[in-house]
């Protein structure tokens, strides 16, 4: 498609809200003219679940979007990660430099996000455009609810295990009954911020990043303050080595903005003639900027201590007071992002074709998370597998966010919410037998082609191996995936996006 080739306008959507049931999409006449803001309020439980969010209903600007991303990346991870950096060889230098690169990756979840406003859906709709109806159920059922809630759990695990910590460092001990109820805590808390739903969510998350953003800062500030800038890696790394290291590097770090193809989820609700630019720039903003510090403070810390155990790593550096209340801080930040990924799911299941309503979803999901928690906590440690089988999932993350992302320059974002939501066999997204034939085999293919030019401790495709190692999942995937999408939507559908 060139930049001159013509595309249907959007059509209007009317403001009546929208529901869905047994796949035909109807018109709810008795809720016509809801009481604005009402879904929007803290105290109540959001009304809305994949329907299309009427006009009436649409406040706040796109600057939102960044308090409400920055909390859930506010987090301890990246501590972790830009340590990992430099156990991996890296100079300081070259550390940031692949934190840089790999938090650039954040515009493509800004970008995603501008299909919310428009559309007055969330992203588990806004992709029957890429995938078809039928076709869209099963890419959400893998990548947008059993993958989150495989991160759901491995975040609660994570959470859970810090809690003890807490336990321990308040004389509660971490006996068995401990373990289940701090388990328990940390996904109720969880579970209600996401039942309640953005209304909550955006009137949380800005206090909620002002507090965490002051408490990581501090704990920076005195990691800093120890930090060895002379450092070097015993071993430098040159030429090839240099090159699969960094890369890999890069690829750690791309990962998390590549898996919020979600972004949209959070920006429905603003109205329609919001500036798509300023969604974008604010939504990739509060994912990269603490991204790129924290990372930045983590790559600093690893110079002078482990901070794999938090605990453990910062005695001696951060006073005990303050190191209590970091623990604190990073349940939050976790439950902070878990409850969006919480959302997102719920909103996925409704997506996926099951009959329950937003809430019931949520509940669900809840439900299966604390069940995989704890399965993992008392009797097998299966998450292990399953955490670094995730590492692979950029391979599949990728070409999906760069469909999505393909998507929105082809339409220019020109995405109809009501003709979104109609899932019969004569909507405009059923393409053939429901399956829209571009999505489906760009996806794959380049899912197959990411894989086979992965290479992580779990596996190392057969290009990779070739390649001594270098890894190309991110650019193979996502070229490949894009290019492959423009092509075929040409070839089975025309020039002109449907």
């Amino acid at each position: 498609m060139t930049a001159d080739t013509p595309i249907e306008p959007p059509i209007e959507t009317p403001t009546e809200p929208l529901t869905e049931t047994g796949g035909a999409m109807a018109i709810d006449h008795t809720q016509a003219e809801p009481a604005a803001d009402e879904g929007l309020l803290p105290g109540h439980v959001e009304a809305h679940g994949i329907d299309v969010i009427p006009d009436g209903e649409r406040t706040g600007t796109a600057r939102s979007l960044f308090a409400l991303w920055v909390a859930p990346n506010v987090n301890y991870l990246s501590f972790v990660v830009g340590g990992v950096l430099v156990l991996m060889g890296l100079s300081l230098v070259q550390a940031i430099a692949a934190v840089v690169v790999g938090c650039l990756f954040s515009i493509a979840t800004g970008i995603v996000a501008v299909t919310g406003p428009v559309s007055g859906t969330p992203s588990q709709v806004a992709t029957r455009a890429m995938y078809g109806v039928r076709g869209n159920r099963v890419a959400i059922a893998v990548n947008g609810w059993f993958v989150s809630v495989c991160y759901i759990a491995l975040n609660w695990l994570t959470a859970s295990v810090i809690g003890f910590a807490l336990t321990e460092r308040i004389g509660l001990g971490s006996s068995t009954p401990v373990q289940v109820v701090v388990v328990l805590v940390i996904a109720s808390a969880t579970t209600a911020i996401s039942v309640y739903g953005q209304g909550l969510i955006m009137r949380l998350y800005g206090p909620l990043s002002a507090g965490l953003t002051l408490v990581f800062l501090l704990v920076s500030g005195f990691l800093v303050a120890k930090a060895d800038f002379s450092y070097t890696p015993p071993v430098a790394l040159h030429g090839a080595d240099l090159w699969l290291t960094w890369i890999a590097g890069v690829t750690l770090i791309a990962a998390t903005p590549l898996s919020y193809t979600i972004s949209s989820d959070f920006a429905r609700y603003l109205p329609r003639d919001t500036s798509p630019v300023a969604v974008a720039t604010w939504t990739a903003l509060g994912n990269a900027v603490p991204g790129i510090a924290l990372l930045t403070v983590g790559i600093l810390a690893a110079t002078v201590t482990d901070l794999s155990d938090p605990e453990a790593g910062l005695r001696g550096i951060v006073p005990g007071w303050l190191v209590t209340v970091f623990l604190v801080a990073i349940i939050v930040g976790i439950l902070a992002n878990n409850a969006l990924t919480t959302y997102s799911s719920g909103l996925a299941l409704q997506a996926v074709g099951l009959p329950f309503s937003r809430v019931a979803s949520v509940a669900v999901t809840a439900v299966v998370g604390v069940a995989m928690t704890l399965y993992a906590l008392f009797v097998f440690d299966f998450l292990d597998t399953v955490s670094s089988s995730l590492v692979l999932l950029v391979s599949l993350v990728g070409p999906i966010m760069a469909i999505y992302v393909t998507d929105v320059l082809l339409r220019r974002n020109a995405y109809d919410g009501v003709e979104l939501s109609d899932s019969t066999p004569g909507s405009r997204y059923w393409y053939t037998g429901g399956v829209n034939l571009a999505g489906a085999i760009a996806c794959l293919a380049s899912f197959v082609a990411a894989l086979m030019c992965a290479s992580t401790e779990a596996f190392t495709g057969p290009v990779a191996k070739s390649l001594d190692g270098l890894d190309l999942s991110v650019p193979v995937g996502m070229i490949g995936a894009s290019v492959l999408y423009v092509a075929l939507t040409r070839l089975f559908y025309g020039k002109h996006a449907r």
